[in-house]
């Protein structure tokens, strides 16, 4: 497979109804601005609506908008493919020039391990780039080791920062490039911080951003929020500003990855492809994405798990965590991802693993709910997502005549193949449901499961995942 290249020429897409009373935009409508600005020169927004106005239909079925208005952003531009990582210095240079900046350092926000910045710093000296190295310690992101690298970043006049690692340096970085420009001479990451801050919007375009991931998951090099664990709970900075400005992703850098890193960005990426399919707020493209994401990862997953060095694998496990990133970000999750920001604070387990433990769970019980009492209230609500289900049973298994209750046993199957415990072994008592239950219920994510779980039902699935 060749490597290749996106250059996203609109970074926000926005498509209007444009029958049945809601406004149609002919070709000579003037096009209104973006709600906020966006990355000069290529972050613009484009309506996409048909250039004469539509003939009568007397059907009237066919005079009524099925498509919802929607919204699809991502990075400005996205690098894939086996050694794209070699350019990245060339694309720092690009980018800082572009940008004004290309006399100042740049900040590498990298893992524990030197692994992969060291080799970056030098590539970067030749091109006659210079940077400083912030490594962050083992675990998830925090507030204090955001805090930590924003200080490196200040200290030495960084105006560039490039993120190279798993989820954790990434969501760092994207933190650190929005205070650089927002943050003034004495930056509060506190001032941006959802929850436990004070959740000012950010102002100004973050500094130039390059994200570099070496792990096949988290989706967060396309994502416009940065998830940090702040005491025993996660909380968000999120803005479209914090979209990154190049992603570079080189599915060679996971060669390397452990087993048991393989298998829970992996379950992650899995996940956050099939939550976006079956949530109350998918659209067409993340449908199309999201969907071949699932069958991406339920093809490679197990297989890069047992061979690390199957390189066509690891190609698949990429685009499967891409296609999972571009959906979450512009649609909604559920309710396996509304409980794991409340378990990682409880828990201070993997994300990937409290995913996993979680997701056949969560299906049997939306499925449960949708079959009887939606099925009352909303017969065709519930028919629609449980159709979708059906799909993505008939994606992971790759048999166009499985049950829901055959992608079930997939999933379960998959999840121990992969040697994830259950909820209880990581420390999730019964005694701890309620408190879980009553923060998890108030995420976004929690917002986004196809149908809304009683507080029996959200323990149900915390039972049934110990």
């Amino acid at each position: 497979r060749r490597a290749w290249s996106v250059t996203m020429s609109a970074a926000r897409v926005c498509v209007c109804a444009t029958v049945c009373g809601r406004p149609h935009m002919s070709s000579t409508s003037p096009v209104r601005p973006p709600a906020a600005p966006l990355r000069t020169r290529v972050r613009v927004a484009v309506l996409i609506a048909p250039t004469e106005t539509p003939t009568q239909n007397t059907d009237d079925a066919d005079q009524i908008a099925t498509v919802a208005p929607f919204e699809f952003a991502t990075a400005a531009r996205v690098v894939f493919g086996c050694g794209t990582s070699a350019r990245v210095p060339a694309l720092v240079k690009e980018l800082t020039e572009l940008e004004g900046c290309a006399d100042k350092p740049v900040l590498i926000v990298a893992g524990v391990s030197d692994r992969f910045s060291a080799p970056l710093v030098i590539s970067l000296r030749e091109a006659g780039v210079e940077s400083f190295v912030y490594h962050h310690p083992a675990g998830e992101p925090t507030v204090a080791t955001a805090e930590a690298a924003i200080k490196v970043a200040v200290d030495n006049a960084c105006a560039c920062v490039i993120a190279i690692g798993g989820g954790t340096p990434v969501d760092t970085g994207k933190c650190v490039a929005a205070v650089l420009t927002n943050g003034g001479s004495h930056p509060d990451l506190y001032d941006f911080l959802e929850v436990v801050g004070r959740a000012r919007a950010l102002t100004k375009r973050c500094a130039p951003f390059i994200a570099v991931p070496t792990t096949a998951g988290p989706g967060a090099e396309v994502t416009k929020n940065s998830v940090l664990e702040a005491g025993d709970r996660k909380v968000s900075m999120r803005h479209p500003f914090m979209l990154p400005s190049v992603v570079v992703i080189d599915p060679e850098l996971t060669l390397s990855m452990p087993k048991e890193v393989t298998a829970h960005t992996g379950l992650d990426a899995l996940t956050q492809c099939i939550e976006p399919y079956v949530s109350n707020s998918s659209t067409p493209i993340v449908d199309a994405l999201s969907l071949q994401g699932i069958k991406l990862g339920a093809r490679s997953l197990l297989a890069v798990y047992h061979d690390g060095a199957n390189l066509a694998g690891r190609e698949d496990m990429c685009l499967c965590s891409y296609y999972g990133g571009l959906s979450l970000a512009n649609a909604k999750l559920g309710a396996v991802h509304g409980f794991s920001g409340t378990l990682g604070g409880l828990l201070h387990a993997p994300h990937g693993a409290i995913c996993a433990a979680l997701l056949p769970h969560c299906v049997v019980v939306n499925v449960l709910a949708l079959e009887n009492r939606v099925m009352v209230s909303d017969p065709t609500t519930a028919k629609k997502f449980l159709k979708r289900y059906e799909d993505v049973a008939r994606a992971v298994t790759g048999d166009e005549s499985a049950s829901v209750g055959d992608g079930v046993q997939w999933m379960k199957n998959l999840v121990k193949d992969c040697g994830v415990l259950g909820l209880g072994a990581m420390g999730l008592k019964e005694s701890d449901f309620d408190e879980v239950i009553a923060k998890s219920k108030e995420s976004s994510s929690m917002k986004g499961n196809p149908v809304a779980l009683t507080d029996d039902e959200l323990r149900d699935m915390l039972k049934a995942a110990l």
